[in-house]
């Protein structure tokens, strides 16, 4: 019989710790098993989430309680057409007797314990301010008052306005690839959990839903170190390996490879996207899906389970179907994945 390693150990105590982790934020937040398990994933990837969806359906009460179960400081920012880098950094005021005063921002505040900052209508906020949070977004770290401030355990979550178009910055397209993920958060379907939702006073009352929630399932502090354990410890197949180089040229190059979307010119349909960025990021969260699942081999399932929300947004489509995107792009990724045949 083979001797566990204790590497092997570790990482089978933390999915556990990350399986408790998922039914604590099931308790806040119903109805939403994917949303949460697709937050685990980015959690474990070390990858920063855009959330999608219409309001109130629940994104501020998952984070919320995603900071409680993970520990370390949750900081929350309102996207505005008059915010400036700066507000993010510091703010200042007259104290009481007159004189101007300064006090670290939302970015700041917390320092280095700062665990989830939740940007809410991102696409409010300027060009200027979003180049500010890529920099935070990639490096973890920021510049301010003559010395580097350092975010270690920084996972930024973003939500955008997708109902009015006034009076808002769409994210450009290397802001929009920093993300991990985006993932899709919309209003449960079925009729039981609706009427619980409408009736059931518990869930009027998001602060006693989150006090629901343990607190610190999970060290924050170790996080990084696991992440980087069970990228190591999940392997993948020659065959695996070839199946995911075909899945790129299919993207990259759909019309060759036969790919047919109603209404659409598939040779010209694609500008650009699907970079080694990209792709690198879908095998990062395909191996912490096959983790959570207990396995330590990639399988295509695991590249099936995140490709969408790991590779839509970094697929750039012509501007004369850029409108239709919401639509073009589901449809797209259920065809390469129907194209290409798995090993």
């Amino acid at each position: 019989m083979n001797q566990i390693r204790p590497a092997d150990a570790a990482l089978t105590d933390w999915r556990q710790a990350a399986l408790r982790f998922e039914a604590e934020i099931a308790k806040a937040v119903v109805g939403q098993e994917r949303a949460i398990r697709l937050v685990t994933i980015a959690i474990f990837a070390r990858g920063h989430v855009l959330l999608e969806g219409d309001v109130g359906v629940g994104k501020t009460t998952l984070l919320r309680a995603v900071a409680r179960a993970l520990g370390g400081a949750y900081e929350r920012v309102e996207g505005t057409v008059d915010m400036m880098p700066a507000d993010l950094i510091y703010h200042t005021y007259l104290a009481e007797d007159g004189r101007p005063r300064i006090e670290p921002g939302p970015v700041l505040r917390r320092s280095q314990d700062l665990s989830v900052f939740f940007f809410n209508e991102i696409n409010r906020a300027r060009p200027q301010v979003h180049s500010l949070l890529l920099r935070l977004m990639a490096e973890r770290s920021v510049q301010a008052f003559d010395r580097e401030y350092r975010f270690p355990h920084l996972q930024v979550f973003a939500d955008r306005n997708r109902v009015e178009r006034e009076e808002t910055f769409e994210l450009p397209a290397a802001a929009r690839d920093r993300f991990l993920m985006e993932i899709g958060m919309e209003a449960p379907t079925d009729p039981d959990l609706r009427r619980r939702l409408a009736f059931d006073p518990r869930f009027h009352d998001t602060d006693t839903l989150v006090a629901e929630v343990a607190p610190d399932v999970i060290d924050q502090g170790a996080v990084s170190g696991i992440a980087a354990a069970l990228q190591h410890g999940i392997h993948a197949s020659p065959a695996l390996e070839d199946y995911v180089v075909r899945l790129w040229s299919v993207v990259r190059e759909p019309a060759r490879s036969g790919i047919v979307l109603p209404d659409v010119a598939m040779d010209s349909l694609v500008q650009g996207g699907a970079s080694p960025r990209g792709i690198a990021f879908l095998i990062r969260a395909a191996r912490v899906r096959a983790w959570l699942e207990g396995r330590d081999v990639l399988l295509p399932e695991d590249l099936r389970a995140v490709f969408h929300e790991t590779m839509a947004h970094r697929i750039f489509l012509e501007p004369v179907y850029e409108m239709r995107r919401e639509r073009i792009l589901p449809e797209f990724c259920r065809a390469v994945l129907a194209t290409v045949p798995a090993p």
